[in-house]
């Protein structure tokens, strides 16, 4: 099945999803988000136990994340409760059989949202993870954080949003962000590998076995006035001068400068 974004097929009761625009790495786009979550819709009605998704075989990009020139002009929340990234990330979640990500290649700020929704994740030494906000001057929310701390370390979580430098496939391995780290020439036989493994096992089991992990490794309780607070913070952010000066410095390809107002 082929859409304008991405291409599918499934074979052995594995579905494979793959993104297909390479010309702009795979950053997201509102098409690109609705066809992720209209196919894992249309696959609840396949027969399929283990879902691939993974960048074209050629790419040295898996998915750029968000793109710079959708982002809104300050003063308004460019990530917001219910956007469609956050739409895609539950559908993941919800979807009731294990989600492979096969990242061979850099993964980017939004795109880490997507990668780490999914189940396991195998990576090559050309998989890289960034999330580059702190360059643009957005605020990250509370959602995505959630599940950047449901992979990472805290300390690392912090690293890498304060820096928005890239973390290796190497490091990401030891942290236990990659469940495997294998040869690029290797992935895509491995990753295959693994799923029919996967798929030989009961669905049932491992379907209710992800919905309790899910839910349990969302149990971290947050009172109201930590949401509240959360907003105001994210809301500093996304009015300030910082903001403008991070999208200007993009769109002129110049470093930005920063005045922290």
């Amino acid at each position: 099945m082929c859409k304008k974004y991405i291409q599918t097929f499934i074979q052995k009761q594995i579905a494979t999803i793959t993104l297909n625009n390479d010309a702009h790495r795979n950053a997201f786009n509102l098409a690109l988000l609705a066809e992720l979550c209209e196919v894992f819709d249309e696959f609840k009605n396949e027969n399929i136990r283990v879902v691939i998704l993974r960048n074209n075989p050629e790419a040295n990009v898996w998915c750029a994340g968000s793109n710079i020139h959708d982002l809104p002009d300050p003063g308004k929340d460019p990530l917001p409760k219910d956007n469609p990234l956050e739409k895609l990330m539950r559908k993941i979640e919800e979807f009731p059989h294990p989600v492979i990500a096969m990242l061979d290649g850099s993964v980017w700020g939004g795109g880490c949202d997507l990668a780490f929704s999914c189940d396991l994740l195998i990576g090559t030494n050309q998989t890289t993870f960034a999330i580059t906000t702190a360059k643009m001057g957005v605020p990250y929310n509370a959602i995505g954080i959630l599940n950047f701390l449901n992979r990472v370390p805290i300390n690392v979580a912090k690293e890498m949003f304060y820096t928005a430098k890239p973390i290796s496939a190497e490091k990401a391995y030891t942290l236990g962000i990659l469940n495997h780290l294998v040869a690029a020439e290797n992935i895509e036989t491995f990753t295959y590998n693994l799923a029919l493994d996967i798929a030989a096992n009961s669905p049932l089991s491992i379907s209710v076995t992800k919905q309790q992990l899910n839910l349990l490794s969302k149990a971290r309780p947050l009172d109201e006035q930590s949401k509240e607070l959360i907003e105001k913070l994210r809301y500093i952010a996304y009015t300030s001068e910082d903001m403008k000066e991070g999208k200007r410095a993009f769109m002129e390809k110049r470093k930005p400068t920063f005045k922290g107002k």
